[in-house]
């Protein structure tokens, strides 16, 4: 074999051992838009995240930049550094397949960092219900569910506020606060039916504090 075959045999060695960024692309991609499907770090103004489409969307244009952008800069500075430390030591040049091979590498780690970061803020995002049971945990996923469906913009952007007052084993007045503070949007939660049953109370009164 000649010293051009060898050259070119190791450099498609190279390219091999680095050939993981565009499967990488996919995965994280597809991963990316599941994500923002199932757990969006978002919403709209009446309390629906992304479709899969939008996600899909939004995970192509990230993981571009990322591939495109983010991934070659870092890869450069990572290649140079080593290639001083080879020049330092008197070691052989680092080559251009060495270098693409790095930045594929890079790619491919940055591209499942997105995957996480996109998973922790989904998780950030998802509303936390604090209960001591199941039935005012219930209640607040009830709360929640009909607040989002009622269309009213002002309920759905001060849900954090609900208060909930336990008025039997399985009966609840949850209470969300209105943008002023000083009116309230009240419901009566009866968790002993499934699914649960809410209803209006037409009191603006908010919940006693409790004891």
């Amino acid at each position: 074999m000649s010293s051009s075959e060898r050259f070119w045999a190791r450099r498609l060695r190279w390219r091999l051992r680095g050939a993981t960024q565009w499967p990488a692309f996919a995965a994280a991609t597809l991963a990316g838009a599941l994500i923002l499907d199932l757990m969006p770090p978002i919403s709209t103004a009446d309390g629906i995240g992304l479709n899969f489409v939008e996600g899909l969307l939004i995970a192509t244009f990230g993981n571009l930049i990322l591939v495109g952008a983010v991934a070659p800069w870092i890869a450069r500075r990572l290649a140079d550094r080593r290639a001083a430390e080879l020049a330092a030591a008197g070691g052989p040049p680092l080559g251009d397949a060495e270098r693409d091979v790095l930045r594929d590498r890079t790619a491919t780690v940055l591209l499942g960092l997105g995957v996480l970061a996109t998973v922790i803020a989904g998780l950030a995002h998802r509303p936390v219900i604090v209960s001591e049971t199941e039935a005012t945990e219930a209640a607040g996923r009830a709360v929640l569910d009909y607040v989002r469906a009622s269309g009213d913009d002002e309920l759905i952007r001060n849900v954090e506020t609900a208060n909930l007052a336990k008025h039997g084993e399985d009966y609840f007045r949850v209470c969300v606060a209105r943008d002023d503070r000083d009116r309230f949007f009240c419901m009566w939660v009866d968790t002993s039916v499934d699914p649960p049953k809410v209803v209006r109370d037409r009191s603006v009164l908010p919940n006693a504090p409790a004891d």
